[in-house]
């Protein structure tokens, strides 16, 4: 991965800051020429904020190794604005527990999910756009305990693992699972 590349962009400033087109079509410009395929724009101002807020704007390929946030434990909730995603949760030896298509605009387009689950997401459609709500704060080295059972970040079979994900969902939606 590019080091010149952010994982986030900045915060816009200010006491108000407007979700409108003009900052998601930047984030979405962003994502598509991130090596990592996506890119965090957050509306919190600060890491040790107790509530953070943020778009998630993704590509077709990016690859979330599964995590889940146990220090400190972290709920979280996702609304797709736009596009579409496979939301994943897993058991903690890494059998699927749910998998479950979401959509902007659908009759189910976004999840809720307790702290303590390991999951991940498949992104479906170009300029997909999440927002994400999660407790803060945010340490790197203790915000996700990723799944020692899926491959890293740039792992050369993270590939592969997505496209079991994906068979795995086709199976169970056949198996009504």
């Amino acid at each position: 991965m590019a080091d010149d590349f952010l994982r986030a962009l900045p915060a816009p400033t200010g006491e108000l800051s407007l979700i409108e087109e003009s900052i998601v079509e930047e984030a979405l410009a962003y994502s598509r020429r991130s090596p990592r395929l996506r890119v965090i724009l957050p509306f919190h101002k600060a890491p040790e904020d107790p509530l953070h807020r943020m778009l998630n704007a993704a590509q077709p390929g990016t690859y979330v190794r599964p995590h889940r946030h146990l220090d400190p434990p972290k709920s979280e909730t996702w609304v797709l604005l736009r596009g579409g995603v496979l939301f994943f949760t897993f058991e903690d030896d890494g059998r699927i527990r749910a998998s479950v298509e979401l959509a902007a605009g659908s009759p189910r387009f976004g999840v809720d999910l307790v702290p303590g689950v390991y999951h991940t997401f498949l992104v479906l459609e170009p300029d997909t756009v999440i927002f994400e709500v999660k407790n803060g704060p945010y340490a790197k080295e203790t915000d996700k305990s990723f799944a020692p059972w899926a491959p890293p970040e740039g792992d050369a079979n993270a590939a592969e693992y997505l496209d079991g994900l994906r068979e795995a969902h086709r199976t169970r939606v056949a198996q009504n699972v």
